[in-house]
């Protein structure tokens, strides 16, 4: 069964970059068959625990500083260091992980750089607000962003959420690319727990979600090491930029005036300025820089949230944080129905019963009126 990552990575490679089947079997490090048994899928295929107990699993960061200070060296060299260091293994499975890794290296050399192509990279970050805004019955939640910033152009583009979890970054990210007009070629993202699964240091890959969304649009997914944020610096200015001229002396009545005001002021403000380093106006170089995006699918993937809510022990439903009773909804009967409940059990463990005494006289009756049933 294939994985989430090589079905998306074959067709960026082949649907993006334009290359040949046999090209990326050779990149990925798989047969050209199975290339195309992954092409032919137009869904990911369904997320599968990965194999556990791998001789290679405790020299995956040494191959990974090995990577970083040359991202071209041969699995032969590679293997060489590794039997110094213990490996018992031999050069298949270390060849298998370096097609899937090598690609993340080799890319890493060409964002510590202030200049970039149209439609080549967006920096993406999240972004914690300084403020909270109010959610109902004067209650108030602390609120963030997931900003995607194209570094051509300098055009941004910010999605509001209550969290910083996967299920705000996929609309997050979709959300952000419909309004930057499309996809570029790759997005450079941190280490984050929305992002990559936690606990697996430099050889990083992201959610199968995460991956899967990435597929269907094309577009590639660079995660930088933890303490790397100069390698997508335009994405922590434009945060800067949003805290000091669009947070000001601006309040929201909700997260959807907050959205809402964010993108008119975009529109007004943040794309008719000139920006320096770009030599242009922000939405004039925005125009040109679409052209090189790569379009979005007609259908977008499937992104909204669902939320799974089990009933507690007291009856009452808590999502996301809140405790509806309090915060959001209650409905009367079913305040009452949990009255009735709780007095009922405080009468049952005090032995306090009010039991109906039965009217003998019915069972008469009913012999009265059919004689051949009674013995």
């Amino acid at each position: 069964m294939y994985e989430v990552h090589d079905w998306a990575e074959v067709h960026r490679l082949y649907h993006r970059e334009h290359r040949s089947k046999s090209a990326i079997a050779k990149r990925l490090g798989m047969s050209r068959p199975t290339v195309i048994r992954l092409l032919q899928l137009a869904e990911p295929p369904r997320y599968r625990r990965g194999a556990v107990g791998s001789k290679l699993d405790p020299h995956k960061d040494a191959i990974a500083r090995m990577l970083q200070d040359d991202p071209r060296v041969p699995a032969t060299v590679i293997l060489e260091h590794l039997r110094r260091q213990g490996y018992a293994g031999g050069v298949t499975i270390p060849k298998e992980h370096l097609a899937k890794i090598r690609p993340v290296f080799l890319q890493a050399r060409s964002y510590q750089r202030t200049t970039y192509l149209p439609g080549e990279l967006a920096h993406g970050d999240w972004w914690e607000l300084p403020i909270s805004i109010p959610v109902g019955s004067g209650r108030d939640r602390k609120v963030y962003a997931w900003v995607m910033t194209l570094p051509h152009s300098a055009a941004h583009a910010a999605v509001f959420s209550f969290s910083r979890r996967m299920a705000d970054l996929l609309p997050g990210v979709l959300g952000c690319l419909v309004r930057l007009g499309g996809a570029p070629e790759a997005m450079v993202v941190d280490n984050d727990p929305s992002i990559v699964p936690p606990g697996v240091g430099r050889t990083a890959r992201a959610h199968p979600e995460v991956a899967a969304l990435c597929g269907h649009l094309g577009m590639g997914l660079i995660v930088l090491e933890p303490g790397r944020p100069e390698s997508k610096g335009q994405g922590e200015r434009t945060i800067g930029c949003l805290e000091r001229s669009f947070l000001p002396l601006r309040a929201f009545a909700d997260l959807q005036d907050l959205q809402g005001q964010h993108d008119a002021w975009l529109v007004e403000v943040a794309l008719c300025r000139y920006h320096r380093r770009v030599g242009a106006r922000v939405g004039d170089a925005l125009a040109a820089e679409r052209r090189w995006l790569h379009a979005l699918p007609d259908r977008l993937p499937d992104v909204d949230r669902r939320t799974e809510a089990r009933v507690q022990r007291d009856g009452f439903v808590r999502v996301d944080g809140v405790d509806y009773p309090g915060d959001v909804v209650i409905d009367p009967r079913h305040a009452r129905a949990l009255r009735l409940a709780r007095q009922a059990r405080a009468r049952l463990a005090a032995g306090d019963l009010e039991l109906e005494v039965p009217d003998l006289t019915r069972y008469d009756a009913l012999a009265e009126a059919d004689p051949a049933g009674v013995a």
